[in-house]
């Protein structure tokens, strides 16, 4: 099976952005499980305050079993990531690499 990119799409509200640059620096740090191969954080170019999260998991199975690795610093830091979006701006992609 190959691999997986899931990646979380969101709007955070300007007057958090500090706070969420912050948040995104230590989970970048924090974010670390069997089979991930790589966590980023990108912004949108020429819109400010639009950003994207995206795992690389190694396999399916891995980024299935992903949240059963978490922490509870993790967990407190993504409470505190969930307050800083805005409302029906969260879009979600799972992608499943083609293999030949």
């Amino acid at each position: 099976m190959g691999r997986v990119i899931f990646s979380i799409r969101y709007n955070i509200f300007p007057e958090r952005r500090v706070e969420y640059l912050d948040v995104v620096r230590e989970l970048k740090n924090l974010v670390k499980a069997e089979g991930l191969e790589n966590y980023s954080v990108f912004e949108q170019k020429n819109k400010a305050n639009n950003f994207e999260e995206v795992y690389i998991f190694t396999s399916q199975e891995a980024f299935e079993n992903f949240d059963d690795n978490q922490d509870e610093r993790i967990d407190i830091l993504m409470t505190k990531l969930s307050d800083m979006i805005k409302e029906q701006t969260t879009q979600y992609t799972t992608l499943f690499e083609v293999n030949n």
